[in-house]
């Protein structure tokens, strides 16, 4: 599953709007939706992505198969 797949999963098993994603993410709308559209995250962005959804950065990378945070 590839990073966009993931974060659109995460949202909507959270029931939330890309809106109000990206605002309690501090992103803006357009680059959170950009990031669902498939567009490669910035370093900073899938850092708030992974904090957010309390995921491992590598799970959403696709480097691994455990969504927790090890911690």
């Amino acid at each position: 599953m590839a990073f966009a797949e993931k974060i659109r999963m995460l949202r909507e098993e959270r029931g939330l709007t890309q809106t109000v994603a990206a605002t309690e993410m501090g992103l803006s709308m357009r680059g959170y939706q950009n990031l669902e559209l498939g567009a490669t995250p910035r370093y900073q962005s899938l850092l708030c992505v992974a904090d957010y959804y309390n995921v491992s950065v590598d799970w959403l990378m696709g480097r691994t198969e455990k969504r927790e945070v090890n911690r």
